[in-house]
């Protein structure tokens, strides 16, 4: 069955949307769909201007697995744009370095001089903490919500954390605030909801960071399992375009759910995973907006050293 005069203005204009904001992998897809067009199609076609690309590759593309970088893979994105009825360069921009969105749409990532600095704050403060490097706890499950308030800021989190020691004598953790862009951490409360206390909180103003020691209502031994939960209230930052969550070892289950105020809803939310801070980003992944909140989420079953991460676009 085709599609009505009605959808194929509204697929044009979802189009014209991904083609101005991208992400690359995005835009593909959405000019694939919008086109009707099957990858073999594609391929086929791709072939008949000259250009060999794989099913496979093209499937990576449009995924986000995968990015196109050898002068070939560009070649076959300009050609790419041929076949797919586009503007000239409206897929290859996307492809340059900040030509996944302009800038006045999407809050600035963090610099690596910025991250630098984070990172040598933070590693002041749990210093401060005496914080072992591993705590001497391995996560069983950890489930965070993340809210994001009606002026797109993050009004605060929860936490709901399963963890086992692997030493005799634990009793407690050290939890880890980084506010977005203009947060200032002496103003963010740290709330202890289930099982602890709060200890003693260190922050550092400059990079937005703040620690907080969560005492265990019980001395852990080897093997043991505690369960526990905590939160941040916040609301002091700028607007709020990403929430990440680092992993220094490898782990046990994650599940990141950010949820929206009904009065400031995103466009478009996506996950995501790198490999360090400053890596790229890879498994990028399209949510869907959901629930009665109004929210997205992310599961990991078996976390890796690494950043996951959901992020949104508000335009």
């Amino acid at each position: 069955m085709g599609r009505t005069g009605t959808q194929a203005a509204e697929a044009e204009a979802e189009l014209t949307r991904a083609l101005r904001t991208g992400p690359f992998h995005l835009a593909l897809r959405t000019a694939l769909t919008a086109r009707g067009l099957a990858l073999h199609r594609v391929q086929h076609r791709l072939a008949q201007r000259g250009v060999r690309v794989g099913v496979t590759s093209l499937s990576y593309w449009q995924q986000g697995a995968r990015r196109p970088q050898r002068p070939e893979s560009l070649r076959a994105v300009r050609m790419l744009e041929d076949v797919l009825d586009l503007p000239a360069q409206a897929l290859t921009r996307l492809l340059e370095p900040g030509g996944t969105a302009p800038e006045t749409e999407r809050p600035a990532a963090r610099s690596y001089r910025l991250l630098v600095e984070e990172s040598r704050a933070l590693e002041r403060l749990l210093t401060e903490l005496e914080s072992p490097a591993d705590g001497g706890l391995h996560t069983v499950c950890h489930l965070e919500r993340v809210f994001i308030g009606p002026d797109r800021a993050l009004s605060g989190r929860d936490s709901q954390h399963v963890v086992r020691a692997h030493r005799d004598g634990v009793d407690r953790y050290v939890a880890i605030h980084h506010g977005d862009s203009g947060c200032d951490p002496g103003q963010v409360t740290v709330r202890a909801t289930e099982n602890c206390r709060v200890g003693r909180v260190r922050w550092h103003s400059g990079s937005g960071v703040l620690v907080a020691e969560l005492l265990f209502d019980a001395r852990l031994r080897a093997g043991e399992t505690y369960v526990f939960g905590y939160g941040f209230e916040d609301g002091t930052g700028g607007p709020s375009g990403e929430y990440i969550r680092g992993f220094s070892f490898a782990g046990g289950q994650y599940v990141l759910q950010v949820r929206f105020d009904n009065a400031a809803l995103p466009v478009r939310c996506r996950r995501f995973a790198r490999a360090s801070a400053t890596a790229p980003r890879t498994a990028q992944q399209e949510l869907t907006l959901a629930g009665r909140h109004r929210g997205v989420h992310l599961v990991e079953p078996a976390v890796r050293p690494g950043i996951l991460g959901i992020s949104w676009d508000w335009t």
